[in-house]
């Protein structure tokens, strides 16, 4: 184990991904969510590639025996991209970081009826406080549901946000279900193969041809995305679980300065609290979490 390394790795990883959706939201207003994924997954695919050959895995990346499992999750994963994407036009950036942390909310419900685990009053007190702190963020957006005419867009883009976590958390219990039996590096190769594919689905659709600076920014996510899941891949192999995913609330900081200096998007106090309750909720069932595999 290499604590530092593995804390490094994972705040850098952040940095990328949120560069990342940084990337796609400047595209968002021409371009569709369908084809900002095919870019995000098809110019990863190179970048995964090279990592797995210089780490000497690209053979134990490419084997599988489990196919179907590995498209199951290209599919529900790739879903919740395309509405996390989609709701990146529709609102700021760092509400969407917010609404994003709900998915490991929701990966303890799931984990009840699919996967049979036991959660004791801490981890159930803890969601229900997570909770809390979504319908905060959301407060705002969905009263907008009684006014037809008010913040239509914002009132969809929170709806596709919430969506996208909640597919975001049961990707991650097909991702549990995969790893007795699959290696990280296969699961990280073939959700990339997958989600390219599975975006050109949404051709008819309407994609659009990129102009130049919009082509740039896309192919620069797909390549920030790649080293980000190379980066956050390797965090966890140097290091525990409960060491180093803490540090993914650390994109809300970065999120509050790209949407400040980039955007100009002035956070909300309902996304300030709100955020504040869910990331407080999900360091304690990391912790918990933690403790119960100790």
């Amino acid at each position: 184990m290499h604590p530092t390394r593995a804390i490094l790795l994972k705040i850098g990883s952040v940095a990328v991904f949120i560069a990342m959706q940084s990337f796609i939201k400047a595209t968002s207003d021409h371009v569709p969510p369908g084809q900002a994924v095919f870019f995000r997954s098809a110019f990863a695919l190179p970048v995964i590639l090279i990592w797995l050959q210089a780490e000497g895995r690209l053979a134990d990346g490419i084997r599988t025996r489990h196919p179907f499992g590995h498209l199951l999750r290209g599919l529900v994963g790739t879903s919740a991209m395309g509405l996390s994407f989609a709701a990146l036009g529709l609102l700021p950036l760092p509400e969407v970081t917010a609404i994003n942390y709900s998915a490991p909310l929701f990966v303890v419900p799931l984990a009840i009826l699919f996967l049979g685990e036991k959660v004791g009053p801490v981890r159930i007190a803890a969601v229900a406080v997570g909770m809390v702190g979504v319908l905060i963020i959301l407060a705002p957006r969905l009263t907008a549901l009684s006014d037809v005419t008010a913040m239509q867009a914002e009132t969809l883009g929170a709806i596709l946000a919430l969506c996208g976590a909640f597919l975001a958390a049961t990707a991650q219990i097909l991702i549990r279900k995969l790893v007795s039996t699959e290696r990280p590096a296969t699961i990280v190769f073939y959700f990339t193969v997958y989600s390219t594919l599975l975006s050109l689905l949404t051709i008819p659709f309407g994609w659009v041809w990129p102009e130049p600076r919009e082509a740039a920014l896309l192919i620069m996510a797909g390549i920030a995305g790649g080293i980000g899941q190379g980066m956050l891949t390797s965090a966890y192999r140097f290091g525990d679980a409960s060491l180093v995913a803490p540090f993914d609330y650390s994109s809300m900081l970065l999120a509050l300065l790209i949407g400040f200096f980039v955007f100009g998007e002035l956070p909300t106090l309902f996304t300030l609290l709100g955020a504040a309750l869910v990331v407080a909720a999900g360091i304690l069932i990391i912790w918990r979490e933690a403790l119960r595999k100790k």
